[in-house]
């Protein structure tokens, strides 16, 4: 049995728990978990829906002169390669990660799973909150691809519920050009997300990926699609729990 070594650990903001990274012997198999959890938050072996993730929402900003996608939460690099392979040579892809130290465990040993995307000259880097990109206010990003936490149920940190409630999808709105799209990625289905997505004034699909090429678990990928001149429907206040976070 090849046992697990562990490589890093970092607390995540706001929260007292830590992100704990370990590497299985010494093969190119990684595993991130959040302390005092069994179950793992990524494993390096299992990414196929979050290269979906980016796939799919930039295949809908396809053929946009220079674009600029927000990838909200690093992880493992997986989101963030699969954008950069999508798009052309005259994009920017900004990627923010709250954790400091997953930013430098993807510059380290972890960076091999993606082939390194933080070195690609169009990747540009925001360590912090996602929420505070969004909160500027300006139409800045053609896409934003969400990878935080586990979906809209998250479990890392409390802060992530504001990005799926209507105020946060209301601010996404305001950041995205013209046609933009918000893709979101989740563990789970959530019918009361496609709901308020949809509130929000987005045309909405809802994709089922498997986690590895034709197996796995089954993870879901909202598409919303910004219709230009829709004015959100106003909502209740989010029953959103939380957890902290970054993923990819």
């Amino acid at each position: 049995m090849i046992h697990w070594i562990p490589l890093g650990r970092a607390p995540i903001p706001g929260t007292q728990q830590d992100l704990c990274l370990y590497r299985r012997g010494h093969e190119l198999e990684f595993s991130i978990k959040i302390s005092g959890y069994i179950s793992e938050l990524m494993n390096s072996t299992m990414h196929a829906s979050e290269d979906a993730l980016a796939q799919l929402g930039c295949a809908a900003i396809a053929g946009r002169p220079a674009p600029h996608v927000l990838v909200g939460g690093l992880g493992m690099g997986f989101t963030l390669a699969a954008a950069l392979k999508t798009l052309g040579p005259d994009s920017v892809v900004t990627v923010a990660e709250l954790v400091p130290e997953v930013v430098e465990w993807n510059k380290g040993p972890l960076g091999e799973c993606a082939a390194f995307p933080l070195s690609d000259p169009r990747t540009r880097v925001h360590v912090g909150d996602v929420g505070q990109l969004l909160r500027q206010g300006h139409a800045t990003y053609d896409a934003v691809l969400l990878d935080v936490d586990n979906g809209p149920e998250g479990m890392t940190h409390h802060g992530n519920d504001w990005l799926y409630s209507p105020a946060g999808l209301a601010a996404t709105q305001r950041t995205l050009k013209p046609g933009g799209v918000l893709a979101v990625w989740s563990a789970t289905p959530d019918a009361r997300f496609t709901r308020r997505l949809q509130q929000a004034g987005f045309q909405v699909e809802v994709r089922e990926v498997r986690a590895q090429p034709g197996r796995g678990p089954h993870h879901t990928i909202w598409l919303a699609h910004q219709t230009p001149g829709a004015a959100p429907t106003r909502t209740g206040a989010s029953r959103r729990r939380g957890r902290p976070g970054a993923r990819s």
